[in-house]
């Protein structure tokens, strides 16, 4: 179950947030991509038919970087954006980046305006390269409303496994038809890999259930996990709203404070890709009241994967780092 607090408070104007990429672009970028759409000007996606050896693919997210890893195998180069750590939410593109992203075949992104700072680059992109967002064959109806934005939707899809095995068939379409020879070779690792994902869903509803069901309370720094507690029975309340755009104010603190005290919450959990401040106060003015809540030893896994050798380098992986962490922190 995804619980929320009232609307989170926002630093300016709601609009100015909503678009702000719309400034990075006017910034200096836009007239970079420009030269490179000039200078590779000729066949559309449409008209570039079957690519000969190596699929050259652009990814944004670790998530989507490893799903296409798991789909393309050895019949695809992929090139990732965002390594471990990184904040989807407010990343900027590169010129390196706009490089990478119009000289590819194909470019793998979540939409959903996850990658906020980076939406009209798609749309400019699309003109030359096959853009694909991973998200479109979720059900609308699966989706959950933003909070702090009307007319979009929540992106974290990625927290519930069910859906995000619904990403597999749109890389599986967009490979095949870039590389009809290996098509027959993508569907069977993009089944593999739904099987794959199949028994993670069920893993984690296991190893939630072994939480005592009073304390399956997930307190974080932004509000990334409604989809983990719709799909798997945890009240979920976030310091920060579903972007990190903003910045929390001292209402949402002590909201989610009294949250914490009041429900006696075991542990509370700091995410990699977002500064750890906003739950350290939590900690401290939960204290301050006298309850002793702790925050979890270990970071969770929200907006990007692990570096290499933290055994969450992998969308599995990730999963799995953050349910041994849950499970640890609340029973």
């Amino acid at each position: 179950m995804s619980f929320r607090l009232k609307s989170k408070s926002k630093t300016g104007s709601e609009g100015s947030r909503r678009f702000g990429w719309r400034r990075w672009l006017a910034a200096g970028l836009v007239g970079a991509l420009a030269v490179f759409l000039v200078a590779g000007c000729g066949e559309g996606p449409g008209e570039a038919g079957a690519v000969e050896g190596t699929v050259e693919a652009t990814t944004t997210t670790t998530m989507i970087t490893d799903l296409v890893e798991q789909v393309g195998g050895e019949h695809v180069e992929v090139t990732g954006l965002m390594g471990p750590g990184v904040d989807p939410h407010t990343y900027r593109a590169s010129q390196s980046d706009v490089a990478a992203l119009t000289e590819a075949d194909v470019v793998f992104y979540n939409g959903l305006f996850l990658e906020g700072q980076m939406q009209d680059l798609f749309v400019d992109v699309a003109e030359q390269t096959s853009t694909v967002r991973v998200t479109e064959a979720v059900p609308e109806e699966r989706l959950l409303e933003s909070e702090d934005y009307e007319g979009q939707f929540d992106p974290h899809v990625w927290f519930d496994v069910s859906m995000w095995q619904m990403t597999i068939d749109p890389v599986v379409e967009q490979l095949s038809e870039l590389k009809p020879d290996a098509a027959e070779d993508f569907e069977r690792r993009g089944e593999e890999y739904r099987q794959e994902l199949e028994e993670l869903d069920a893993e984690v509803r296991e190893r939630i259930s072994s939480i005592p069901e009073e304390d399956r309370m997930l307190v974080t720094a932004h509000d990334a996990f409604r989809y983990f507690g719709e799909a798997y029975g945890m009240e979920v309340v976030g310091v920060e709203g579903i972007s990190t755009e903003g910045e929390a104010g001292a209402g949402d603190i002590r909201e989610v404070v009294d949250f914490v005290v009041e429900k006696e919450v075991p542990a509370i959990f700091v995410e990699g890709s977002v500064p750890p401040q906003n739950i350290e106060a939590v900690q401290a003015a939960a204290r301050d009241r006298g309850w002793d809540v702790q925050v979890a030893d270990e970071e969770l896994y929200s907006d990007a994967g692990g570096p290499e050798g933290s055994g969450a380098e992998t969308y599995t992986g990730m999963v799995r780092a953050n349910v041994e962490t849950i499970v640890e922190a609340l029973s």
